[in-house]
């Protein structure tokens, strides 16, 4: 089988399944057969989100805004596998924990995208009860777009949109959160974000998607407010949550600057990962070849509603090539570019 990839406008990576761009970037991990499935039942579970990948514009905008006025950790500071004249950002807690890594694209002058059907939508973070008049009046020193608060099936949330676009929901969550966060002298722990809560996927039709959710991954619908259906798992306690919007009549967004470029589903290991693999192929999806991400082990493939889902690995995790102390301090290359350094930082644009 062949598998082929592209990205919105004229850049190519091998995450996006698409018809013309032959294969480029590292190859599929050998020997994936050979991985034994987990006698542990839960191990071989979907564990709520791993990380969630968008695609911003200016690097130093996006990277100020993260750290800055969100106050989220710089994990790592790495370059695009398969671009890597391009940053990739990720941002998350101390660690750079599963459910909390928020990573970036960030391509200078990309068009802006537009929120639409098949794609990932709204991106909710959990905050702590109470922290909602921090945020606005801190959204209001940044000039950040933000709506009044507002309530969906029992929980208080924030909208705000970060300086491309994106969108994101802050959630007071009716589940205790007490995932430690990660602090700044700006954005202390009585409101800093614990990690995510939920994603929204919109659909012109759920049904296919919510198949997937609950036949593949063990999701169940757990409730349901006029065309917003809540699909969660049991798995684990947070990042466990998506939303699926069904619009029929929606027109398709456009996946470019301020959008949502995937979503990753967390497994525990390399065997949990095969499971899944063999689950999705199974039901006659298309899905790649196991690939290694240096931080991650990953296999993609793009759900019948649309959206680019990816299965990551826990291991080996964001403290392989630096220590924690020094998560995101160090431009942190693979190996396939490492003799490239001195080029490729010429080229990436500084960020103080």
């Amino acid at each position: 089988m062949t598998y082929h990839y592209c990205l919105p406008e004229r850049r190519v990576i091998n995450l996006v399944a698409c018809p013309r761009e032959p294969v480029r970037g590292p190859k599929p991990i050998a020997n994936l057969n050979n991985y034994q499935l987990s006698t542990n039942p839960m191990k071989d579970r979907i564990l709520g989100f791993h990380h969630i990948t968008a695609i911003a514009g200016n690097a130093r905008r996006n990277f100020d805004f993260y750290t800055n006025v969100l106050g989220l950790r710089f994990v790592k500071k790495t370059v695009n596998f398969d671009d890597p004249n391009t940053y990739h950002f990720y941002f998350g807690d101390q660690a750079g924990s599963p459910g909390t890594i928020l990573t970036f694209f960030p391509w200078e002058g990309i068009t802006p995208g537009r929120r639409g059907t098949h794609m990932a939508t709204e991106i909710g973070y959990s905050v702590p009860e109470g922290s909602f008049d921090f945020w606005i009046d801190r959204f209001k020193q940044h000039n950040v777009t933000y709506n009044k608060p507002t309530e969906k099936f029992g929980e208080p949330y924030l909208t705000f949109l970060d300086p491309d676009g994106l969108k994101f929901e802050l959630v007071v969550s009716e589940t205790p959160d007490n995932r430690p966060p990660w602090e700044t002298d700006a954005v202390r722990a009585d409101a800093a974000t614990k990690g995510f809560h939920h994603v929204t996927l919109t659909l012109n039709s759920i049904k296919a998607t919510a198949d997937v959710l609950t036949d593949v991954f063990g999701y169940a619908l757990v409730e349901q407010h006029v065309n917003r259906f809540r699909f969660a798992t049991d798995a684990i306690e947070h990042a466990a949550i998506v939303d699926l919007v069904e619009v029929p009549d929606e027109k398709p967004g456009h996946v470019a600057g301020g959008t949502v470029h995937h979503v990753a589903f967390r497994v525990a290991d390399d065997a949990a990962q095969q499971h899944f693999r063999q689950k999705l192929v199974d039901k006659g999806l298309n899905v790649t070849p196991q690939i290694d991400r240096n931080y991650f082990h990953s296999v993609y493939f793009r759900e019948p509603g649309g959206v680019l889902f990816e299965i990551a690995t826990d291991n080996p995790g964001f403290a392989i090539d630096e220590p924690v102390s020094e998560l995101g301090t160090h431009l942190m290359l693979p190996p396939q570019h490492e003799s490239n350094r001195a080029a490729i930082e010429k080229i990436l644009p500084r960020l103080n």
